[in-house]
């Protein structure tokens, strides 16, 4: 099986703690910098040909809507905590929209559970 790539992209240049979570799981992490990176997650799984992607800002949604409305990604937005990202990502939806949870156990977890997805 081939490994999990996911983007990462926060509002405010964060989301360092996810992406050593999602190496932890033997995924690849792919993180914006940047402020305002949220913005930008669509454009960067479509260029890094990328499995999941993630957001994180206040509402937890623009990144994920973007990405689903310029790229066509499904989404699911407003999470607010990693058991809603795992319903979401075994519903089929690829960009996953966060408040802010810079947290290595979702990525670790997303990453996890995506790969026993992806079979």
């Amino acid at each position: 099986m081939s490994q999990v790539v996911v983007v990462i992209g926060d509002r405010l240049g964060k989301g360092q703690n996810v992406a050593k979570g999602v190496e932890a799981a033997g995924g690849k992490a792919i993180l914006i910098k940047g402020m305002g990176a949220d913005m930008k997650l669509g454009d960067v799984m479509k260029t890094e040909n990328a499995d999941i992607g993630i957001s994180f800002c206040g509402s937890g949604g623009a990144g994920a809507i973007t990405a689903q409305s310029k790229y066509g990604y499904p989404c699911q937005y407003g999470m607010r905590s990693i058991e809603e990202g795992l319903t979401a990502l075994r519903a089929g939806k690829r960009a996953l929209g966060f408040g802010f949870m810079d947290k290595e156990e979702l990525g670790k977890r997303i990453t996890e559970a995506y790969a026993k997805i992806k079979g």
